[in-house]
């Protein structure tokens, strides 16, 4: 395998391995859903912590943020993947091992190191990509967590009717056993496996660059109203269906798909757009198709396949476009490192309120207007902040 491995340009490879480890980053916890009655069943879980087993990972993307970046910054980039990929591995391993108690830490584990990954991986691109190349990598990169979220959770239910739940969940660390043997090679031994720390950052050159608290602010804001609106959307969308056009579970869990399969035109049709158009009019475009969603399904939601596919365009290409601000804003590893950590610490800290905010609203109301209308409000909020980040940005050069 080295052998073939060394006639492949360190491009192309990087690039393979980025689409390898994203796979393993959102996949893992999705796979829970599919399967949550069996848990239900086999460990006796409460609705309360049949929750909190989606629910942790993306609390631990906000809470570990901190650590992640430090772990990026002391550790080097590399070897913070690698510890994403064991923690992963580790993780889905312990997950599938026991009982209640297993499944929580297990479920934590995979959490804080994919909270790792989120950081390591746009610092790796930021800085093993020219700037030309960048913004391609990025689509693919988010372009790859979509699709491993949507082929885990189509897989894991015929799966888990043919080897039961646990070897269904199970499955996930094959591959993050295959993003290893093929990230240890392609990186070298070393640098994968021995911890090397990130230069500090050039003082003069972050401070040199005026306004870089608001557009640490703006992007943050603008992520945290992309996040809100996103898991609000697939947390709820199913019921909006059902309960407004009388779907069934299966056609209702349809429109679901389509939100997260179009996230991947997204995040690769990003990159192609911005090549033909300036960043702000890919903002704006993002924004206009994002805003179809709420207004969509409050003016017409029978065309709800329409709206499901034009917001999950918006959401893969609104998280590729906040990324590809950061690094290509940022003067270097550490300075890169420390924004993302916010923007993602915040921004997922307010996503993993969603569920439970709209869920609350729809309680209250009665009806999906208000519930439509709150992330409307998120998604406006995207929708400037993230248009005016990108376009300081690019008057910047």
């Amino acid at each position: 395998m080295s052998q073939f491995l060394a006639k492949v340009p360190r491009g192309w490879l990087i690039l393979a391995c980025i689409g390898l480890i994203a796979l393993n980053m959102r996949g893992p916890f999705v796979a829970v859903a599919p399967v949550v009655d069996s848990l239900q069943a086999d460990l006796g879980f409460s609705p309360v912590e049949l929750g909190l087993l989606t629910g942790i990972p993306v609390l631990c993307f906000s809470l570990a943020s901190p650590l992640a970046s430090l772990a990026g910054r002391r550790l080097g980039a590399e070897f913070a993947v690698m510890l994403t990929l064991l923690g992963v591995l580790a993780g889905v391993v312990i997950r599938s091992s026991g009982g209640g108690v297993p499944v929580l830490v297990g479920t934590v584990i995979i959490g804080v190191a994919i909270t790792i990954g989120n950081i390591a991986v746009p610092l790796i691109i930021r800085r093993d990509f020219a700037p030309r190349r960048q913004a391609t990598a990025m689509g693919v990169y988010t372009a790859a967590l979509n699709i491993g979220s949507f082929l885990t959770s189509v897989a894991t239910a015929p799966l888990a009717e043919l080897v039961g739940w646990r070897l269904s969940l199970a499955a996930s660390a094959l591959l993050a056993l295959a993003a290893i043997l093929f990230w240890i090679p392609t990186v070298g031994f070393r640098r994968a496996l021995v911890p090397a720390a990130v230069p500090a950052p050039d003082r003069s050159a972050s401070t040199a660059v005026a306004g870089v608290g608001w557009l640490t602010a703006g992007l943050t804001l603008g992520f945290a109203g992309q996040a809100f609106s996103y898991y609000g959307v697939t947390a709820w969308l199913p019921s909006f269906l059902s309960d407004e056009l009388g779907m069934g579970a299966a056609e209702a869990g349809a429109g679901s798909s389509l939100f997260q399969i179009f996230a991947i035109v997204g995040g690769l049709g990003v990159p192609l757009l911005a090549r033909f158009a300036s960043t702000t009019t890919v903002a704006v475009t993002l924004s206009a198709l994002w805003l179809t969603v709420p207004v969509g399904l409050l003016l017409a939601p029978d065309l709800w396949w329409m709206w499901s596919s034009m917001g999950g365009i918006a959401q893969g290409g609104g998280i590729t476009a906040v990324f590809i601000a950061i690094i290509k804003f940022a003067r270097d590893q550490a300075s890169a490192g420390k924004m993302s950590a916010v923007v993602q610490g915040v921004g997922y800290l307010v996503a993993a309120l969603a569920p439970t905010v709209i869920g609350y609203v729809h309680g209250v109301s009665e009806g999906w207007t208000v519930p439509l209308l709150v992330i409307l409000g998120s998604v406006l909020a995207f929708c400037v902040c993230v248009t005016l980040s990108v376009r300081w940005v690019a008057r910047q050069g």
